[in-house]
Order: C-alpha cells, then sequence, then structure tokens
C-alpha cells in the first residue's frame, strides 16, 4: 500500500505542515533535516495528487451538466417553437 492510498489529504496536509515546523525550528542535524525534507517532498506530491484527483472530477461533473453542442439552440433564431 502506497501513502497516496493510506492518507487522507487532510492527513497528509497535515503532517506537511508538522514537518515544516520542525525544519523552520531548526536544531536538527543534517541528516535529519533532509530525512524530513525527502518526507515533506512525498507528503507535498501525495497532496497534489488528491487536488488533482478532484480538479479531475469536479471538471468531469461540470462538463456533464452541460448541454451537448450537438443539437440545436432552442433559442435561436429560426428555430422551431
Amino acid at each position: 500500500m502506497t501513502d497516496r492510498e493510506s492518507l487522507s489529504y487532510e492527513q497528509a496536509r497535515d503532517e506537511l505542515a508538522g514537518v515544516v515546523k520542525r525544519l523552520e525550528a531548526g536544531g536538527l542535524s543534517l541528516e535529519q533535516s533532509l530525512d524530513l525534507w525527502e518526507r515533506g517532498e512525498k507528503l507535498a506530491a501525495i497532496c497534489a495528487e488528491w487536488l488533482d484527483g478532484a480538479r479531475a472530477r469536479l471538471t468531469t461533473a461540470i462538463a456533464a451538466r452541460e448541454p451537448d453542442d450537438a443539437g440545436p439552440d432552442p433559442g435561436a433564431a429560426g428555430a422551431p417553437f
């Protein structure tokens, strides 16, 4: 199971915020900082995947609500009543 499958968007976002706080606080060894940075990069990618998926779902839902452009516009001039 990947992190994307096991972490919700909110969990990944909250953990990422914690990583940023720890890095900003300083006092870590170089190795600890690098490990946190790498974890932060993974968490940011997970968040981006969730957001991309949400965007795709919204785009699909909006497109499904829009009328087909294939047929005549009933309000167009010359259209039968």
